[in-house]
């Protein structure tokens, strides 16, 4: 098992400087963005699918360092019907699955994205709670949209001897396992599964540790990325909150593509991302990487767990030291270190 860091919380950084604080850390290597929702800070993708000899230098600034390329990232929705964004989200699982068998990787994390509600819609619907017929006659012209695209990616990923893992998060088709499942069953996939980000669960009140086993060979990666469940808004608000400011074009705000940015987060929030090992604690993660070993036990393929930071009460640098202390006990009970 390898345990990592995904460089989004280091994109401020130059490529050999996020190195070098990776490897201060003693983790075993990075996880690479590679477009969707962020651009490819640390990633001249293009040049290194057009030339091996870019291929082979890039890599060499991990192995001077002792760290290996723990997976590419490119999390967007390839389905939006926005022409302005689902079409460039799209082209970026591709370039990334091309980009990761230029550089010997295995893996590519991506979201399954979310189509409009029907032929007619703008923006992506999010059909839960189906009790209404409409939303399950929405429900499967999504699924018709899901299907004929991940046919697709799922050879490409088979020709190039990749396997894209697609994270369970809310506001996709594929969000939680049996939409996963469901996704693998209906298409045939050889070569699609699940990137078991355990905070997306958390917020929804599953068991990461249940998902996993439950899973079982379809999780192909996983992230250490926490959650603290804030009682006291959540028992008014609900998990399910909606309450996000817009931000103006004055205010520092994250790009999305298109004319789509993302929204501020709610003051008193009913759930926050916190740094690893202050939602749970080291006794929970070695559970689950105790999940994640049975998991290499039956596949024969090694895991990479790779940290993911979003705690905005702290420092990129002070979250990492944090969550990589957390990671490492919990490697150390579960006898996977």
């Amino acid at each position: 098992m390898k345990l990592g860091v995904y460089n989004a919380i280091l994109h401020d950084l130059a490529l050999d400087e996020a190195l070098d604080e990776v490897a201060n850390l003693g983790l075993d290597g990075m996880e690479v963005n590679s477009g969707g929702f962020l651009p490819p800070a640390h990633l001249p993708i293009d040049t290194i699918i057009d030339s091996d000899t870019a291929a082979r230098d890039y890599l060499k600034q991990f192995e001077d360092r002792g760290l290996e390329i723990l997976g590419l990232n490119c999390n967007g929705n390839p389905l939006n019907p926005d022409p302005a964004i689902g079409p460039d989200d799209a082209d970026d699982i591709r370039r990334s699955v091309r980009a990761a068998a230029a550089l010997g990787q295995k893996r590519v994390v991506t979201m399954s994205g979310l189509p409009g509600s029907d032929p007619g819609g703008r923006y992506p619907a999010w059909n839960v709670n189906t009790w209404g017929s409409h939303a399950l006659d929405s429900l499967e012209w999504q699924w018709d949209r899901a299907s004929e695209f991940w046919t697709e990616i799922d050879q490409l990923a088979r020709e190039n001897d990749v396997k894209v893992a697609l994270e369970l998060h809310p506001q996709n088709l594929v969000f939680n396992p049996p939409t996963a499942r469901r996704l693998v069953d209906r298409i045939g996939a050889t070569n699609i599964g699940v990137e078991l980000d355990a905070s997306h669960l958390f917020w929804q009140q599953m068991d990461p540790v249940a998902c996993v086993r439950w899973l079982g060979p379809l999780v192909f990666h996983a992230a250490a990325k926490d959650i603290r469940v804030n009682r006291e808004n959540a028992e008014i608000y609900g998990v399910l909150d909606e309450r996000f400011r817009r931000l103006g074009p004055d205010e520092k705000r994250t790009h999305m593509g298109g004319d789509e940015y993302a929204n501020e987060w709610p003051q008193d929030s009913a759930w926050d991302f916190v740094a690893v090992g202050i939602g749970h604690d080291a006794d929970y993660w070695a559970e689950f990487l105790r999940a994640l070993a049975e998991v290499e036990k039956i596949t024969g393929e090694e895991m990479c767990v790779n940290i993911e930071h979003e705690d905005t009460s702290m420092g990129a640098i002070e979250g990492l030291r944090l969550a990589t202390k957390t990671l490492f006990d919990a490697a150390d009970q579960a006898g996977v270190r």
